[in-house]
């Protein structure tokens, strides 16, 4: 099949959609974030990424769906320098890092913030210190500056009481929270959310969906979320891509996702249990 694959005119006016991203994309008309070009993986004898080509401009949310297994978290790996692809290359803002030395790696991870999708804490320390955790081994500050930059990053995510709580003392949610403070507690540039409303109800995703929106207007960063959930997708993205067998067979607003007849994407975007991608199954 085919891919689809669509160029957004970001001076158009977006149609009225049921979503609260910024849309305002001449704001979006800016230098490239993230590159991916004809990034190819293959894990265990499968091709999970077959020459993806995708940019990802400064200061917009991007939501990168699919199906289980179509290669969205492990987009995310290659991005941050988990992993190497078998062909093609990333750039992080004009730095390659599939073949950068280690300070280059360095430099470009400096600019990026991870949310891991089981937030990933250290049951092992506090909110406060796995919050800390970067800083301390990433940068040289005295005790004073660490302490007020982890405050203030978990203010910011209302955890501001939470600090001296252990991962064992808190909610799912407060997870979430405390990993988002985590990924930005450096002031990166491009926050990656790995499925970051994964596991919560509906209400405590939803709030999530806000700080993610927070950060961007606060902050002003650039997000790659991948996600399932296409309700987290419409609220928060600019743009969203849809992968399958390794390919983006779509890519555009929100509005444009709604208002596509490509079977395919329907029946995902919709959650229908009859379709083609059901038919396509083993």
């Amino acid at each position: 099949m085919d891919a689809i694959v669509q160029d957004v005119d970001f001076q158009d006016e977006t149609p009225h959609v049921e979503h609260s991203a910024p849309t305002s994309y001449r704001a979006l008309m800016s230098p490239t974030a993230i590159e991916l070009c004809g990034l190819t993986k293959a894990l265990g004898g499968r091709t999970v990424l077959d020459g993806v080509n995708l940019t990802v401009l400064k200061g917009e949310t991007l939501c990168i769906i699919g199906g289980s297994g179509a290669g969205k978290s492990v987009t995310l790996k290659h991005i941050v320098g988990l992993l190497k692809p078998d062909a093609g290359h990333i750039l992080v803002d004009g730095i390659n890092v599939t073949h950068a030395r280690n300070g280059e790696l360095e430099q470009a991870r400096r600019k990026l913030g991870f949310l891991f999708q089981g937030a990933a804490l250290l049951n092992s320390m506090s909110v406060f210190e796995n919050v800390a955790l970067p800083l301390r081994e990433h940068e040289r500050l005295p005790e004073a500056e660490i302490r007020r930059r982890v405050q203030e990053k978990l203010d910011l995510v209302s955890l501001g009481d939470a600090a001296h709580k252990m991962p064992s003392e808190i909610s799912g949610g407060m997870k979430k929270r405390a990993g988002l403070a985590r990924a930005i507690v450096r002031s990166p540039e491009i926050i990656l959310y790995d499925e970051p409303t994964a596991g919560l109800d509906p209400v405590i995703g939803s709030t999530i969906n806000d700080l993610i929106l927070d950060m961007q207007k606060k902050l002003g960063v650039t997000s790659i979320l991948v996600t399932h959930d296409m309700s987290s997708a419409f609220r928060v993205s600019n743009r969203i891509a849809m992968l399958l067998k390794g390919n983006i067979i779509k890519l555009g607003t929100p509005a444009e996702f709604r208002a596509c007849d490509d079977p395919l994407v329907k029946q995902f975007i919709y959650g229908e249990s009859e379709g083609p991608l059901t038919r396509e199954k083993p």
